[in-house]
């Protein structure tokens, strides 16, 4: 049996829908730092198994997390999670990790986009690579496969799912880059932005200590 009921969790910013959301401003100062300075200010916690890694070079992500978990190597969950998506969130599933079956490919992502998804993060497998780099569609995935998966279920819509090793909840700030992917919780979002521009700031002041003292 299919399960679309949407987890309750107190809001300690805007709501839309089925998905809670930290405000638009703690958002957009996430999304312009790094993964790995948003990482280091969450003590090295909430950071996504390396493995799951951006699909194709220069895709970045950053937005309130969607949730869906699926059966391995089935996708019929990502098809009905595609209703649920509102301008700017990240997809996030829960492919407990099979990498046989690819859960999603150009056609499926074509469908997000349109939709104004932010990108998607998989515990699976994708395909059409260059598809998605072409259509510039941020995708984070365990791996890449050419192989098209089932659609019969079960899955899970807006509840708790784990992805390599993290507990992301719906609302939850999936960010992503060249590094990898970092989940913030709702809750704790602005305090970590805090921590992570000051973590960003401190490096950049270093590197330019470091440059200028080059012996010429």
């Amino acid at each position: 049996m299919n399960t679309t009921t949407t987890e309750e969790r107190a809001d300690a910013g805007a709501t839309t829908n089925a998905t809670p959301r930290a405000s638009a401003t703690t958002l957009d100062r996430l999304a312009t730092l790094p993964v790995a300075n948003i990482g280091d200010a969450m003590d090295r916690l909430g950071v996504v198994d390396a493995r799951i890694s951006a699909v194709w070079s220069g895709a970045r992500l950053a937005g309130p997390a969607v949730t869906v978990e699926v059966a391995a190597g089935d996708n019929a969950g990502i098809h009905a999670a595609i209703e649920m998506i509102r301008p700017g969130d990240v997809l996030v599933v829960n492919g407990h990790g099979d990498e046989n079956r690819a859960l999603l490919g150009e056609l499926i992502a074509e469908r997000l986009r349109v939709r104004g998804c932010a990108g998607v993060v998989i515990d699976g497998a994708v395909r059409d690579r260059d598809d998605l780099s072409e259509i510039a569609f941020p995708v984070f995935a365990r791996s890449l496969s050419p192989a098209g998966p089932f659609k019969n279920g079960p899955y899970r819509l807006g509840t708790a799912v784990a992805i390599g090793g993290v507990v992301v909840h719906p609302g939850d700030i999936v960010v992503g880059d060249g590094d990898g992917v970092a989940v913030v919780p709702r809750a704790e979002a602005a305090e970590v932005a805090d921590r992570a521009e000051l973590k960003h700031a401190t490096e950049a002041e270093t590197r330019r200590s470091i440059v200028a003292s080059r012996i010429d």
